[in-house]
């Protein structure tokens, strides 16, 4: 027996393993694109309603970061509380994920692929977009006012770490601001991607843990979080004016939006596509 046919064997799974793989990426694309679809078939109050209630959840993120401020503020050096926040950052991903809420940065990628398919208008992605956001951030603008009025009469969180946290955030240039919220919408839209490939519940916890513990380890500003966090530092301190809040949350949500579409959404839309050509 010669070399060649000794190598025959070996090559053939390595085609059929690469062939696997082909169809499980391919599954999740058509996963995903149904998933978009029934999201716009869905009536506008429900889709609303779920957004409203991912804006609610996501605040628990905000409220344990807080706490952290609160807790080590004086404690030990300011700069290294982020770091400390970022292993707890992700506790209200993970209950708005498993609970099946509508989060616009997960959403983002997903409700892309109907229009980039020739399935939806552009129209019908700027409405839906529209009623998701805007129930994401009354949502957030609900629970942030609770906190503000309930923490420091609980004494878990003080209205200095509160406000130190929404300067934090705030605290640098406005390119600065659209290219970090560019890269936490890919990592948010590259989750809602692989949760889809994930069949058990402590396997998703673990990827919701991974990529939203490095957007709070990298500082990357998620829109819906950090509207939160300046909301209430625009309540509680002179600092942070309307001005201030409103262009932060625009360049937030453009830049996740961003990120989302075109590093998710059109290059696997891409790869999907150049992948049916050439079979």
């Amino acid at each position: 027996m010669s070399d060649d046919d000794l190598k025959m064997p070996k090559i053939k799974d390595e085609a059929l393993d690469k062939s696997e793989e082909v169809e499980n990426t391919e599954d999740i694309f058509i996963d995903q694109l149904c998933e978009g679809l029934e999201t716009y078939k869905q009536d506008p109050r429900s889709t609303f309603l779920g957004a409203f209630m991912a804006g609610l959840e996501i605040g628990f993120s905000f409220l344990v970061v807080a706490i952290c401020y609160s807790f080590f503020n004086g404690k030990i050096e300011s700069s290294t509380i982020p770091y400390l926040a970022a292993f707890i950052y992700p506790l209200g991903f993970v209950l708005v994920i498993l609970g099946k809420s509508i989060l616009f940065t997960e959403q983002t990628s997903l409700l892309s692929l109907p229009v980039l398919s020739g399935r939806r208008s552009i129209k019908d992605l700027m409405k839906l977009w529209g009623i998701v956001i805007s129930g994401n951030l009354l949502g957030g603008y609900l629970i942030g006012f609770i906190f503000c009025m309930v923490g420091p009469s609980l004494g878990v969180v003080s209205k200095e770490g509160m406000v130190e946290l929404a300067n934090h955030v705030s605290d640098f240039e406005y390119p600065v601001i659209f290219g970090s919220a560019i890269l936490a919408g890919w990592l948010m839209a590259l989750l809602a991607w692989i949760i889809t490939s994930i069949k058990e519940t402590i396997g998703e916890i673990v990827v919701i843990f991974i990529i939203t513990f490095i957007i709070g380890l990298a500082g990357f500003h998620h829109s819906i979080v950090g509207s939160i966090e300046i909301f209430v530092g625009f309540i509680l301190s002179e600092e942070i004016n309307f001005l201030t809040y409103l262009i932060f949350v625009l360049l937030a949500l453009l830049g996740n939006a961003v990120g989302g579409v075109v590093f998710v959404g059109i290059l696997k839309y891409g790869a999907f596509i150049t992948n049916k050509k050439i079979v």
